[in-house]
């Protein structure tokens, strides 16, 4: 089986992507980074989704970076509860985890669960790439040693989720996201407008999930359905956008990318305005070697189907 460590600002879709992930891959750990919503409850939401989800054997939470990388000391990131609920889980109320956090950070454990696994350990990254990048920069020979990084974030240029120009991740910590784009590992990234296209659960794929009547899909309702208001009120859509969840299920079902090109991408990170914004050289106009794999169509149907069938399984 396919290993891979998540990294994670656990909130909304986050938690379908990590129980899509406990499905398809043998889970070293969950890494935690500043993103979502408050720090310590997006730990606490990744330990709630792992019990909920009950994989039979012990996946390890630690808590990484609780800022950006060039982050002012108390300087407070854009968090979304407008968009992921108060709690990131849609304010659904749900019991208190067992399992504790562990005592090691985050990036101690990114960097020693590769160097242990040379070219065997996948990064599902779901989140701000802050400990990612932190990784890197603490130990930069592991870079050639990641198996492959798994990327939601960015545009394929169109309008960010942020603001015009960024997707929330890059837009959070654009150095981190920087620095990981131009390390020498393989790289896919799924991107903001993809899931746009091919990632949202509308209103008849709602009804299929209700229909199941599990633990499962009580657990994605619950939280999901938040932001399918905010959506419709934001964007005009209908449906519950699922960003991380898409990225999971192509790397876990590689016959749902349908197509794919390798581009040279990479982060502004001094615009007054686009701090952010991340270039998919599409004309070659850089003159830079590609360096990440953009997925530009991907199964909608094929997608639902694998987190419909998810939902199901999970009694």
């Amino acid at each position: 089986m396919r290993r891979v460590i998540i990294d994670s600002d656990t909130a909304g879709d986050d938690t379908t992507a990590i129980l899509m992930a406990l499905k398809y891959f043998k889970v070293e750990g969950v890494t935690i980074v500043a993103g979502n919503v408050a720090f310590d409850q997006e730990v606490e939401n990744a330990l709630t989704t792992i019990e909920t989800y009950n994989p039979g054997y012990k996946v390890p939470v630690y808590k990484g970076y609780q800022s950006p990388m060039i982050a002012l000391p108390n300087a407070k990131h854009d968090t979304v509860e407008e968009i992921q609920g108060g709690n990131g889980m849609g304010d659904a109320v749900f019991p208190k985890p067992q399992q504790e956090p562990e005592n090691d950070h985050a990036v101690d454990f990114i960097i020693d669960t590769i160097k242990a696994n040379p070219g065997e350990i996948e990064i599902l990254a779901l989140a701000p790439l802050t400990n990612i990048a932190m990784a890197i920069k603490k130990a930069p020979e592991i870079a050639a040693d990641i198996k492959h990084i798994w990327i939601m974030g960015g545009v394929n240029n169109r309008l960010g989720n942020m603001n015009v120009s960024a997707e929330y991740n890059f837009y959070v910590d654009p150095e981190a996201a920087r620095i990981v784009l131009n390390a020498s590992t393989a790289k896919t990234m799924v991107t903001w407008d993809a899931s746009l296209d091919f990632g949202v659960m509308y209103e008849e794929d709602i009804e299929e999930i209700q229909a199941l009547n599990t633990k499962g899909s009580k657990f994605f309702l619950d939280i999901n359905m938040f932001v399918r208001e905010f959506e419709l009120a934001k964007r005009g859509i209908d449906g519950i956008t699922c960003t991380d969840s898409l990225l999971v299920a192509v790397a876990a079902v590689p016959e749902l990318m349908l197509q794919a090109t390798e581009y040279y991408v990479d982060v502004e990170t001094q615009g007054q305005f686009a701090r952010g914004y991340n270039i998919v050289d599409w004309e070659e106009e850089f003159k830079r070697a590609p360096n990440c794999r953009v997925a530009e169509r991907i199964s909608s149907q094929g997608f639902k189907d694998q987190l419909v069938n998810l939902l199901a399984e999970i009694q």
